[in-house]
């Protein structure tokens, strides 16, 4: 983690979910494959790969080349449906989180919406009742 995102305030379900993640080994290897994955150096290391095998390694490196690329692909789409899995469980969070924090708003505004009636309707009633006496 960066210096600038320690610095950072996250919401309270962002900081939840990066706990729950960094307790869970698996999940945090998974993380860091799928952000490699999703990098040019990732791309670049391919294809500097893939070019020295099919020119200096194999005189013929076709169908072991497809095969590779095949299992290849297989992990990185398990990777990113993690990712994807991973994102739709954080929105969740946060959409639970946010729903409840706009509940407490929307009471909290109720309850000042009626004592500022009340406190209206006093004053108005106190107004009107000493404007008559006088």
């Amino acid at each position: 983690m960066s210096e600038q995102d320690s610095r950072t305030v996250h919401h309270p379900a962002v900081v939840a979910h990066r706990k729950s993640r960094a307790g869970d080994v698996q999940l945090r290897i998974a993380d860091a494959l799928t952000k490699f994955a999703g990098s040019m150096p990732f791309v670049y290391l391919h294809a500097v790969a893939f070019a020295v095998w099919m020119l200096l390694l194999e005189s013929s490196p076709w169908p072991t080349l497809t095969l590779v690329v095949s299992l290849e692909a297989i992990f990185l789409s398990a990777f990113v449906m993690i990712g994807q899995n991973r994102q739709a469980a954080f929105q969740q969070i946060k959409a639970d989180h946010d729903f409840v924090e706009q509940e407490l708003e929307l009471r909290t505004n109720t309850e000042l919406t009626r004592a500022i009636h009340l406190m209206t309707t006093e004053l108005h009633r106190r107004l009107i009742e000493d404007g008559t006496e006088q």
